[in-house]
C-alpha cells in the first residue's frame, strides 16, 4: 500500500464512522440544534461535502467537483442557521452528495503520487494553512477533519436520547 491509498482508506474509515452516527436519524433529528447557531447534523453533513470539495479539489487538484448551488447552503465559517431560517436540501439529498463526493474523493486520491503528495497547498486565497503545507498534510488533514465533526454528531445523537454507539 502507498501513501495516497492509505490516505484514501483512512479517509473512508472517517466517512464509514460518520455514516453509522446517521444511520438512524430520522425528521426533526436532522435539524436539532441544542441552542440556536450549533451546528446541527444536516449542517455538519453539508459541511463535510464542502471541505472535501475544498480541501481536495480546490486547493489540492485546482478544480470545483460541488454544484455552486450545494455549496451555498453550507458556506466554510459562515454562521449556522436553522431549518426554520433557510431552506436547506433535504437529507436524502445531502446523503446522495455525500456518498457522490466520497466516491471522487477517494478515487482522486488513491491515484495521487508520491511527488503530487509533497506538492504545497494553501488555505483561503493562497494564504499558509494551520493545519497543514503539502497535499499529503490537506488530505491527512481531510481525514481529521471528518472525525472532529463525527464527535459532534455523537454528541448530537446522545442529546436526542440515541444509544451510544461503539
Amino acid at each position: 500500500m502507498n501513501t495516497a491509498q492509505l490516505l484514501a482508506e483512512q479517509l473512508q474509515g472517517s466517512r464509514e464512522w460518520t455514516l453509522t452516527l446517521i444511520a438512524d436519524l430520522e425528521g426533526d433529528d436532522w435539524g436539532f440544534q441544542p441552542t440556536p447557531g450549533a451546528q446541527h447534523a444536516l449542517w455538519i453533513c453539508g459541511h463535510l461535502v464542502s471541505a472535501q470539495n475544498t480541501l481536495v479539489f480546490k486547493r489540492c487538484l485546482g478544480r470545483d467537483e460541488l454544484s455552486a448551488e450545494f455549496g451555498s447552503h453550507f458556506p466554510i465559517g459562515a454562521p449556522v442557521l436553522s431549518f426554520g431560517e433557510h431552506p436547506f436540501p433535504s437529507p436524502h439529498e445531502v446523503r446522495a452528495e455525500m456518498d457522490r463526493m466520497q466516491a471522487k474523493t477517494v478515487e482522486a486520491i488513491a491515484g495521487l503520487d508520491d511527488a503530487k503528495l509533497t506538492e504545497p497547498a494553501f488555505g483561503a486565497e493562497g494564504k499558509a494553512h494551520p493545519h497543514y503545507s503539502t497535499v499529503c498534510g490537506a488530505i491527512s488533514h481531510l481525514s481529521r477533519h471528518e472525525a472532529f465533526h463525527a464527535g459532534q454528531l455523537a454528541l448530537l445523537r446522545r442529546l436526542l436520547g440515541k444509544s451510544f454507539i461503539r
